[in-house]
């Protein structure tokens, strides 16, 4: 017997509320996939920028290159060789050894490592006189030794200077001032002994360097300590784990969707 137009209006409308309802499912699914893969890479990335040296890896060469951040018109702030020249004390087989050294330090290996107190202090000691010990047997090819060059500009601009000291003793004694027959007479009591000189200002300048390095060979130190001290007891993993807890337990905002009629044979003809 064939359906009335009223049974095939009721069937007609339960199958499209069977459609709607598959299509809501599908829609839901669907959210709480693109959800998950969404959350999925928040942790990644979280993970990611969480263990990344790269940052302080390249601050760190760019210091031992001696190089500044410099702000251009723009403001844009980017390293830059510095107008001291003195600023450089490293050659690059100097820089690289010491980034090559601390690389086995500073990683993410580190940070995810296990370490107590003492451990730690006993791979600090190591490491600082190990990196030490190293450098000052290979001195010569890891400090930057000023060339002839600047040798003779440090040895003019001695020159110079004692001139503008003797010119101003005569001007306030009230002698003649005759400034090239001052400077001449400088430069006749280094005849003789030039080559001395500069390797004086050499050594002078290395002196210097030397100075400085302890600074950086404390810098670097404190570098790896801090890297070691975020393994301490295991601290980083803990920290990872927390902040992943928390990003699956988040409570994600709700997509609004309106549910259609529910299927209920036993509606008809109410």
């Amino acid at each position: 017997m064939p359906f009335t137009k009223e049974e095939e209006a009721f069937l007609t409308e339960q199958e499209n509320n069977m459609k709607a309802l598959q299509s809501e499912k599908g829609y839901l699914q669907s959210q709480a996939n693109q959800q998950a893969v969404a959350v999925q890479e928040e942790q990644v990335s979280m993970i990611r920028e969480q263990l990344d040296l790269s940052d302080e890896l390249n601050t760190i060469e760019h210091l031992l290159r001696g190089e500044i951040l410099k702000t251009d018109a723009q403001g844009n702030r980017d390293w830059a060789e510095p107008d001291d020249p003195s600023m450089k004390i490293l050659t690059e087989h100097g820089i690289y050894l010491i980034m090559n050294t601390i690389m086995f330090y500073i990683n993410k290996n580190t940070l995810l490592s296990n370490y107590d107190i003492d451990t730690i202090n006993d791979k600090m000691e190591d490491f600082a006189t190990d990196l030490t010990d190293t450098i000052f047997m290979e001195y010569e090819k890891v400090f930057l030794y000023p060339t002839f060059e600047e040798c003779k500009t440090a040895l003019k601009a001695r020159i110079d200077k004692k001139t503008e000291l003797r010119k101003f003793a005569y001007e306030l004694v009230g002698r003649e001032v005759n400034e090239v027959e001052i400077k001449e007479f400088f430069i006749k009591e280094l005849e003789g002994r030039i080559e001395k000189e500069i390797e004086k200002i050499r050594e002078q300048v290395i002196k210097n360097k030397l100075k400085r390095f302890l600074i950086i060979i404390r810098e670097v130190q404190d570098a790896v300590h801090s890297t070691y001290l975020r393994a301490y007891a295991g601290q980083e993993r803990k920290t990872l784990r927390q902040h992943i807890h928390i990003s699956e337990n988040r409570n994600p905002n709700p997509v609004p969707y309106k549910r259609p009629n529910k299927l209920n044979i036993l509606n008809y003809g109410q």
